[in-house]
């Protein structure tokens, strides 16, 4: 902290102001807030109450932080104001790099020079100084020594104004520095001279204006007489050795009245008298010059007098003056005896009496000298060639404009005429328009745009991320990289919000800060360095805000050259250049700046640049075989979608003759590169070698061409899978599909970071543009690569219905969705959906072995192996040995010390652990201390710092949505070896300096994508349910570091160094709970839990967690199959229960967090509590006095878990356990029951029933309801009486409980609920199921109305009837469907919220011919009331999941028949349908199922009708329409019309199957 104090407050960083806000004691959270919005020193010195209340600090918090920061900088303040003048000017002589030998800096270096008063002072906009005496003291001692010390180091030269020029706009920059003195030089270019005047401004008027015109005639005279132009400037220092400024350094003087300077020239007549009006001819009014800094005007002005001695005025005359001077003791003005002044070098000097003559004599020959110098023409001035610096400026020397350079427009108003000749920025990439014209979009340049282009309106303060959004979360939010952001940055008229236009001082307090925001927002998160240019655009005259833009862009961009300006007008120019110099001089701003160029002449000159033709158009196919333009504006709007047209790249400038990019294409692209559709139209029309086909490409066409043809049925949309090994060519494979098929089908890739509902939105309007009929559009073919699973079933599900309501008939799919995903186990993926998937592997066929090796050959004649690596590899198809002995090559004599071979391990270590992950440039220029690299030059800079290795090994890419530059190893298997084969240091050592790398984690761009990265290497587990080769337990290279060191203790040091680095985060305290419990570390884990838990403590994973320690704890503690061979005691329980007890406690605390979290469903703790529950049950039946009885029951423990009775010998030992495993069974119960419904309403998971045996993961169980059936055995076990037991127990105290224990001897026979009941189905032996089933209906009591049952019971009750009858509907123990029905009349008495009671409501009260036959409005009422209800208790089960992330479990459907008949069970239909599980389930999802008539001939097609998109059939009465779901949109009829289709009964509702139009 004191070193902290040594610094001043403005140079502190953002870390620094977290540490003096946590010593300060602020509160953690407003501690970080202020940290993630970079609050800097700076910033903090002029932070006022209301900014940091708008950043949500609590009142408190900003009373501390401005009270305590306000006595620092007071402290700062009178500490600066002490400080010696000669200690200021050493401190500027010594250079900060000058110190000690050891590089060190020297104490003297060390200080830094004072600012000026005006620094100071706006500080007082947050701190003023206090009025006491000591502080009057201090202020004065300011003013007259701070303010002499230079605040700008090193200084910047500048020209003087324009001699004898009146410019408006010209202004000087505070303490920039003019050149030295001058004389006379060839009488036309003017002599200088500098007086500061510091002390003369503080007198009054008289003594001023003596001393002014003093300084002034006594210049002029001296010009006058040497016949030379001349100036002097005063405000600018003129070398005073003790002032502590620069001889030419601009101050400035504050002028409170022109007048006392203009009216100080009547001296003229008193001191030259005779030529008085030669004076006046000659001597030019005082010039004010404004003296500007970056924060605007300063209040002060240069004075500066021109002096033109015309030969017509001053021929054959010598100018004697008589100075003035204030007498103070006379009180009043004197004036010197008269002399003769001249020029001599750099100063103005008297003539002595003896030197008079020879300067009279010498007067003809200086005329002589004037008349001619006058006479003498100026020579002409050379035009700039402001074409080729124009090209320059915008193609760094190129032929073309770089088609992935994007730019950021500054416009100010456009006049009406100009707006055609802005039409090359209608061809140019515009990222965002800072646009000042609050008109624009009624008739300026935004409406001009908007005819072309689309554009999304923002303004400055949109550019703010809300709370806890991220970057990538704002360019979401905004759609940066999808449309033009047109920002206005001034108000806008057609707006009817409250953005108004305000003037310039009203703009600087409302709206500057939101601009420095925004430039910094986009130049170090947004777009990457290089990849931008900032063009401004100046078409009308410049005020102060479009200045303060350049200002904030120069400086984000560190003073890159890639800022343009373009003014056709001078005027505006010389006004904008004047203002903009406090960034940098005016020869730099010449630099970079178009003037005088008219706007027409560069939009042609522009046009030419431009990589594509400006009048191309683009073309898509049409159902009538014809061709449909593409118009831009349309196509811009579709921007989820990167669209294929049938002229795909024909736009392109490309000169055939000049090979050199068209090989570079190529080889990026046998190096490892995405092919391009450019690469795919050179290799079309031959100006490059062909793209081998693979024979998967075969395949994949042959697949789509049968779903063309109808194969698949009425689906409205269909997919094809590409599962392929990383490098085997299978996104060369998609897109080679994409491009042959473009001139056939609407084609198009979808960008994945986009909204699946604008992707369906855009997919729906590329299907039908330009087309009429919907029956016959071109089906559209979508390209998704390496999207997540989810992703891809969710635009699946949501392009299902949203095409689906347009009611269209069809033949064919509309879409065809192309799933190319990478995948290490593409084979088995593919044998999953073998209809519509294609594995694309490293293996080749032989035909493919004979194209590979041709080519091959081909190609070496070209290129060196290393150049087209990824190519040699797939031709060696991937072999070990191959890339064992290219590895090991490359790496000999590598320098392992260097920071590229660090990258290289760096980048292979995610490459090969994380999929698809990559490093920015950014980070690698960050990484190797490469500082800011120039736009054009960039690459080149980046490849030169690196070795011949790393230039092999790194492929370079271009994300083409976010524009970021990053870099990945050629191939995974290639970065898995460099990890083998760098031998000198371990994974774990590779890892954990990763983690160290301070320049990777502190780099701001790109950030969110890097963090992703690192965090997934670090946490993700695979699983196989994602297309992983293998389950783990933890991330890959946790698993391999602990196999690595054979114990757990380098991966713990390496995840808590994460857990660090990461700011604590609380996923890596998850973590190291699971990596410790695993390693059977449960004090370790329990810390890490809890930590975990407090930094999240309603996250139901992480509760979860915590309760999974405890339950391992138990199990490897207390081992049933160890405790079975010992004595076991109560004392010896008591640790168990004890840890039980918790792990119950923590796995409830899951479950209600779960529930309360919107957008996720974890049933882990629902589990975790039976896991517990029946653990404890197993460990209790242990102790002798809880022993089984000879039938096998557990009576006493029984008797103590449900009664009131303690037994002696536990009651001292448990004291504190009583009430808790007395609540033992009512917690397993309830957990039971919860995880059966929840199994009732969904499909069970993908990998449920995988084939690939048993799964090594923490998952609960791959199959619930096996998982659920094994559960309740054996909690029912604990809890059964032998009949003369429950006898006893009805006529005993505990009489209360014999309806319990009937539920749980029910239970334990398999009917306790909907899940067991309905799982004896799939029992293939029939007789047994009924068995079963009749036994546990014969355990409820014969006289139900006598003995009630509740809702549970009644529930079981029905269901295991409605069982029964699907397996023996002849069954002597089945109610009749009558009495069912009554009994289940008793459901709404109980204010039923079960969604089983109303389940089976729905599924009793569907209307029946042979029960029914006459209207009955109470049937009508409770059938509505259960469905309705049913489906509001499934919209709450699904929270605000899509619905496609739990598929609905159909249960059963409608049959042929009556009564118990009409009841069809899904397992009796799957009986039918003699197929492995895949193949059956993929005739369900395709509708195959429906044309097997076994099936069919099963069920009832229910008679129905559309309305406006809804399907209802009739109900029990007249009046009574039901409204039934359709299950798949495809076979909804066009319009209202008469269907059939199969009813299935869900927990979600009644859906629709197989619909079709009534014949």
């Amino acid at each position: 902290m004191e070193d902290l104090k040594q610094l001043q407050m403005e140079d502190w960083d953002e870390d620094q102001v977290r540490t003096w806000l946590c010593h300060i004691r602020v509160k953690e959270e407003h501690v970080q807030t202020l940290y993630e919005e970079q609050v800097t020193g700076a910033v903090l010195q002029v932070m006022s109450k209301q900014d940091l209340k708008d950043l949500h600090v609590k009142q408190g918090q900003i009373q501390l932080i401005v009270n305590k920061r306000n006595e620092l900088l007071n402290s700062q303040n009178l500490q600066l104001a002490k400080c010696s003048t000669s200690e200021v000017r050493d401190c500027k002589k010594t250079s900060p790099m000058q110190g000690s030998p050891d590089g060190t800096p020297s104490q003297t270096s060390q200080t830094k020079p004072l600012p000026n008063k005006e620094e100071l002072k706006s500080q007082g906009q947050v701190t003023a100084l206090t009025s006491d005496p000591a502080s009057s003291s201090t202020d004065s001692h300011l003013d007259s020594t701070l303010e002499k010390v230079n605040e700008n180091s090193p200084q910047t030269p500048c020209k003087p104004r324009p001699f004898d020029k009146e410019d408006i706009n010209f202004k000087y920059v505070r303490n920039n520095v003019l050149p030295p003195e001058t004389g006379v030089i060839n009488l036309i270019c003017p002599c200088h001279e500098y007086k500061s005047l510091a002390i003369a401004v503080t007198l009054n008027r008289r003594r001023l204006q003596a001393k002014f015109a003093n300084e002034v005639i006594r210049f002029a005279s001296g010009c006058m007489n040497v016949r030379s132009n001349g100036t002097i400037h005063f405000g600018v220092e003129n070398g005073n050795d003790h002032s502590g400024y620069t001889h030419g350094e601009i101050i400035g003087i504050p002028v409170k009245d022109p007048s006392i300077y203009v009216d100080a020239l009547d001296y003229i007549e008193k001191c030259f008298k005779l030529y008085a009006e030669d004076a006046r001819h000659c001597i030019r009014p005082p010039k004010f010059v404004e003296v500007i800094s970056k924060n605007g005007s300063e209040g002060k002005f240069v004075i500066e007098i021109d002096v033109n001695p015309s030969i017509k005025i001053v021929r054959n005359k010598i100018y004697r003056v008589c100075l003035p001077n204030f007498n103070e003791k006379k009180n009043k003005v004197e004036y010197e005896k008269k002399t003769i002044y001249r020029r001599k070098g750099a100063k103005t000097e008297t003539i002595d009496e003896e030197s008079q003559d020879e300067f009279v004599s010498g007067m003809q020959e200086r005329d002589k000298q004037r008349e001619i110098a006058e006479t003498t023409e100026e020579p002409s001035k050379i035009h700039e060639d402001l074409g080729r610096k124009l090209s320059i400026l915008l193609t760094g020397g190129k032929k073309y404009l770089d088609n992935s350079q994007r730019y950021v427009l500054v416009i100010n108003k456009c006049k009406p005429e100009d707006l055609q000749k802005l039409n090359f920025l209608l061809h140019m990439n515009v990222f965002c328009v800072f646009d000042f014209d609050p008109d624009s979009k009624t008739n300026g340049f935004f409406e001009h745009y908007l005819n072309h282009h689309p554009a999304n309106v923002h303004f400055l303060q949109d550019y703010k991320c809300e709370d806890r959004e991220s970057v990538s979360d704002l360019k979401k939010r905004l759609c940066l990289f999808d449309q033009t952001s047109w920002i206005f940055c001034n108000g806008c008229n057609h707006y009817d919000g409250d953005e108004r236009p305000c003037d310039v001082n009203t703009w600087v307090i409302s709206k500057k800060k939101h601009l420095k925001r925004t430039a910094s927002l986009i130049c170090n998160e947004i777009l990457p360095n290089g990849s931008f240019v900032v063009l401004f655009l100046l078409l009308s005259p410049v005020e102060q805000p479009l200045v303060d833009t350049f200002h904030e862009f120069y400086a984000e961009m560190n003073g890159r050259n890639d800022i343009i300006c373009i003014s056709e007008s001078d005027d505006n120019y010389q006004k904008w250049a004047n203002l903009a110099q406090p960034s940098c001089s005016i020869e730099t701003i010449d630099q970079m700046s178009i003037v005088g160029m008219k706007l027409n002449h560069v939009n042609d000159t522009i046009q030419t640049m431009l990589p594509t033709l400006v009048d191309s158009a683009r073309y898509l196919p049409v159902s009538t075989r014809g061709l449909c333009l593409l118009k831009t504006t349309d196509e811009e709007r579709m921007f989820t979608l990167e669209i294929l047209s049938v002229n795909q790249c024909e736009e392109y400038k490309i000169d055939v003759q000049d090979q050199t990019e068209i090989t570079k294409i190529e080889r990026d692209f046998y190096r490892g590169g995405k092919i391009s559709w450019l690469n795919l139209m050179l290799a079309e029309r031959g100006y490059c070698e062909a793209v081998i086909q693979r024979n998967a490409y075969k395949e994949v066409v042959n697949i789509i061409d049968g779903m063309l043809k109808g194969s698949s049925g009425k689906q409205l949309v269909t997919t094809v899978h590409v599962f392929h090994h990383p490098g085997s060519g299978g996104s060369t494979v998609a897109r080679q599909v994409l491009w042959n098929f473009r001139k056939q089908l609407r084609c198009a890739t979808v960008k994945l970071s986009c909204a699946v509902g604008k992707i369906c939105e855009h997919a729906i309007q590329l299907l039908e543009y330009e087309e009429n009929d919907l029956t016959q559009c071109l089906p559209v073919l979508l390209l998704l690569e390496d999207a997540d699973e989810d992703y891809f079933d969710e635009i699946k599900h949501e392009l299902i219905p949203a095409i689906g309501s347009k009611m269209v008939n069809i033949v064919r799919p509309l879409f065809i969705l192309m799933n190319c995903r990478r995948s290490n186990n593409a084979e088995k993926l593919c044998k999953n959906i073998p209809l519509e998937a294609v594995a694309v592997t490293h293996k080749l066929t032989e035909e493919e072995k004979t194209l590979f090796s041709n080519k091959r050959k081909k190609l070496e004649e070209h290129f060196e192996p290393e150049f087209i690596l990824t190519f040699v590899l797939m031709s060696e198809e991937f072999s070990e040995e191959y890339i064992q002995d290219f590895v090991k090559h490359l790496l000999e004599g590598i320098d392992h010390s260097s920071p590229v071979t660090r990258l290289i391990k760096y980048v292979a270590l995610l490459n090969h652990y994380v999929e698809n992950s990559n490093i920015s440039l950014s980070h690698c220029e960050a990484f190797l201390n490469l500082g800011i690299q120039i736009d054009h030059i960039r690459l080149k800079n980046f490849e030169t710092s690196l070795n011949d290795q790393a230039r092999f090994l790194f492929i370079h890419f271009r994300d083409c949505t976010s524009e970021i530059k990053s870099i990945r190893i050629v191939h995974p298997l290639v970065a898995k070896e460099i990890l083998n084969q760098i031998s000198d240091q371990p994974r774990s050592q590779i890892a954990m300096d990763f983690l160290k790398e301070k320049a990777f984690f502190e780099n701001r761009f790109a950030r969110d994508e890097f963090i992703k990265f690192v965090r997934d290497l670090f946490i993700r587990r695979h699983k196989r349910s994602k297309g992983d080769s293998v389950d783990t337990v933890f991330s890959p290279l946790i698993e391999d570091i602990c196999n690595e060191q054979q114990a757990p203790e380098k991966a713990v040091e390496i995840l808590t160094a994460a857990y660090e680095c990461f700011g604590k985060d609380p996923f890596f305290a998850q973590q190291l709970a699971r990596l410790h419990y695993k390693d059977l570390n449960f004090t370790d884990a329990i810390k890490w839990a809890e930590d975990a838990k407090y930094h999240l403590p309603t996250n139901s994973y992480i509760l979860d967690t915590e309760g999974q320690v405890y339950r391992k704890k138990l199990n490897v503690l207390f081992d049933l199959t160890h405790l079975r061979t010992e004595v076991v005691t109560p004392d010896k329980l008591s640790e168990a229960i004890s840890i039980a007890v918790k792990a119950i406690e923590c796995f409830r605390a899951a479950q209600k967090a779960a529930q309360s979290e919107p957008d996720s469903m974890n049933n882990s703790g629902f589990f975790g509590e039976v896991e517990v529950g029946c653990h404890l049950l197993q460990l209790l039946s242990l102790l002798d006095i809880f022993e089984k009885d000879k039938d096998g029951s557990y009576t006493k423990l029984t008797e103590y878990l449900l009664g009131k009775d303690v037994p002696e010998v536990i009651k001292e030992p448990w004291k504190n356990f009583h009430g808790k495993l007395k609540g033992l069974q009512k917690g397993i119960n309830e957990a039971l029951e919860w995880i059966s419904e929840d199994s009732s309403y969904f499909q069970t998971d993908k990998c449920e029933d995988d084939e690939g045996g048993t799964s090594n993961t923490e998952d609960h169980a791959h199959n619930p309801r096996k998982w659920l059936i094994k559960k309740t055995k054996i909690y029912a076990r604990y809890f059964s009486f032998t009949q003369q037991e429950e006898q006893n127990l009805k006529q005993s105290t505990n009489s209360h409980l014999s309806p319990l224990v009937r539920r749980l001897q029910i239970s334990r026979n398999g009917g306790g609920n909907i899940t067991s009941i309905f799982s004896m189905l799939s029992d293939q032996k029939v007789n047994r199921v009924a068995e079963k089933l009749e036994k546990i209906i014969s355990m409820y009591p014969e006289d139900h109305q006598k003995e009630k049952l509740d809702l549970v019971d009644l529930v079981n009750f029905t269901l295991s009837h409605i069982a029964l009858a699907c397996v023996a509907p002849r069954s002597s123990k089945l109610l009749t469907f009558s009495q069912l029905r009554e009994l289940s009349q008793q459901f709404p008495k109980y204010k039923y919220n079960k969604s089983s009671a109303c389940f089976l409501l729905t599924l009793l009260y569907w209307p029946d011919e042979a029960y029914d036959q006459e209207p009955n409005e109470t049937k009508c009422q409770i059938f509505d009331t259960a469905l309705d209800t049913m489906r509001k208790l499934y919209n709450i089960k699904m929270k605000n999941l899509p619905s496609r992330k739990k598929q609905i479990y159909t249960h059963f459907f409608l049959g042929n028949g009556h009564g118990f008949d009409k009841i069809v069970h899904k397992s009796l239909l799957e009986k039918l349908i003699p197929s492995g599980l895949n193949e059956r389930r993929w005739k369900w999802l395709t509708g195959d199922v429906w044309k097997n008539p076994k099936v069919t001939q099963k069920l009832k097609r229910v008679k129905g009708w559309t309305e406006n998109g809804t399907i209802f059939v009739r109900g029990h009465c007249k009046h009574h329409k039901i409204r039934i779901l359709p299950l798949h949109f495809p076979s909804m009829p066009h319009g209202n019309e008469n269907i059939t289709f199969y009813l299935g009964f869900t927990y979600g509702g009644l859906f629709a199957y197989d619909i079709q139009g009534e014949r």
